[in-house]
């Protein structure tokens, strides 16, 4: 058996979240970005021994598009998956019905499905610091149900929350921009995880492929990329009801 972690993580919480349960899972594990635009997804093949924990982030309740349509051109071949869907302390509402069905869509075996909280990638007081020491002890709790189930052979599947049809998807309309510190390096452009920047003019964002994933303003060096001011303390305002009180992480299995 070999352990496959799939991850969907622009900002890096997800890939927090991810590791957490599968070094816990023990064993190996084969690391698959999904962030990476110019990988081949449709050359990563699978056997039936296999075991995927696939993880991506929730955008408004919903699987990142791009997530999505790299996930469904792998060779799944019936190889045991465990979903993991990682949202901001909000809510994750249609993203592991979503997450669900394009798992299936790729060949995969759903046994079990988790939902964890990370930092708020745009709003980042917001479950900051998230996964914490109490996470982990959850995810490691988890891991241990989840590594009985395979043990056992168990391959039933779990009754997972959502909608079908999905909520609509919709942008938050944050676009990071460069300030006057950008040297243009063209390292945010490189990592975009779907070509919104311009690799010759990384000043220029296109609005319409940016996703706001934040890993544009997350990984450079200079904190030279920034949302507006005035959506951002917007977002928080709309967000404080919802996001202020600690929510914990689900075991679907």
């Amino acid at each position: 058996m070999k352990l496959y972690e799939i991850t969907f993580s622009p900002t890096g919480g997800t890939q927090k979240a991810a590791d957490l349960l599968t070094e816990a899972l023990g064993g190996e594990r084969i690391a698959v970005d999904l962030t990476d635009r110019a990988a081949d997804f449709s050359a990563v093949a699978f056997t039936p021994e296999d075991v995927a924990v696939i993880a991506v982030p929730s955008y408004g309740g919903r699987v990142p598009a791009a997530a999505v349509q790299r996930l469904e051109t792998m060779k799944g071949s019936s190889a045991r998956a465990v979903l993991v869907c990682v949202y901001g302390n909000r809510a994750y509402e249609d993203t592991l019905v979503e997450l669900e069905d394009a798992a299936k869509q790729a060949g995969f075996r759903i046994i079990a499905a988790v939902a964890a909280i990370a930092e708020h990638s745009i709003v980042r007081r917001y479950a900051a610091g998230r996964p914490d020491a109490e996470d982990a002890k959850q995810l490691q709790a988890f891991a241990g149900k989840i590594g009985e189930k395979l043990s056992a052979g168990d391959d039933t599947q779990p009754e997972i929350p959502g909608n079908r049809p999905y909520k609509k998807a919709g942008g938050s309309g944050m676009v990071p921009k460069p300030t006057k510190e950008c040297s243009g390096c063209g390292l945010c452009a490189q990592k975009c995880p779907v070509a919104a920047i311009d690799v010759q003019d990384p000043g220029h964002t296109d609005k319409d492929k940016c996703i706001s994933c934040m890993r544009c303003v997350s990984i450079c060096s200079k904190s030279a990329r920034k949302v507006s001011s005035v959506m951002l303390t917007a977002a928080e305002m709309a967000l404080k009801k919802v996001c202020s009180d600690r929510k914990t992480g689900e075991l679907y299995i």
